[in-house]
């Protein structure tokens, strides 16, 4: 399982400016907090897959911004854990919890069971992201793109690449010209996709 100080060394934030350094620890703590004991589909701790997207985001996509690293790190506390976000909020602002609600399934925000609906409202929401919001949901993507191969639920695999060609990839491609990690998301995105094509996944 991912602990709180392999979370500090993927945020990397031993460069960072005092401030914000005592934030991303902050964040790395509640991060391991939040996550602790819920499990991917694919068996393997939560965690992993938000710090994973920290890497996608940092290494890949040229973020450098402590702020977007953080979002990224938390882009699941409310999905998997609403009654959280008071915690949140108390410990980086009510700011940060309000861009996580904006990335979070309304159901998820409301804890209740998934209506045949709602999978519209979400694509509907996702596509008001702000760049950064959806920068975020890009490497999310990508992450989940490359794990896909290790969801045991064909039904969830179909699902994913059906709102990946309806939503995301037209979504990546439409904000690739808005600044260079976005461009970057989308190429690496579209890459990850026709790999995937091919290989039959």
């Amino acid at each position: 399982m991912t602990s709180a100080p392999t979370v500090t060394d993927e945020l990397g934030f031993k460069d960072w400016p005092a401030p914000d350094r005592a934030r991303g620890q902050l964040a790395a703590t509640l991060a391991t907090t939040i996550y602790a004991g819920h499990v991917r589909d694919q068996g393997t701790p939560y965690i992993n897959h938000p710090v994973r997207v920290v890497t996608v985001l940092k290494n890949e996509l040229g973020v450098i911004d402590p702020e977007l690293l953080i979002l990224g790190l938390l882009h699941d506390a409310l999905e998997i854990a609403p009654s959280n976000e008071r915690l949140i909020a108390s410990h980086l602002g009510p700011a940060l919890t309000q861009r996580l609600r904006s990335m979070t399934p309304d159901h998820r925000l409301e804890q209740r069971r998934k209506e045949p609906w709602d999978s519209d409202v979400w694509h509907n929401k996702i596509r008001c992201l702000g760049p950064e919001e959806l920068l975020i949901r890009l490497a999310d993507r990508i992450d989940n793109l490359r794990d896909l191969r290790h969801s045991p639920d064909p039904d969830r695999r179909a699902r994913f690449l059906d709102s990946l060609t309806s939503t995301y990839l037209p979504l990546a491609e439409k904000s690739r010209d808005v600044n260079a990690p976005l461009r970057a998301a989308y190429e690496v995105l579209h890459a990850e996709f026709r790999q995937q094509a091919e290989a039959g996944t």
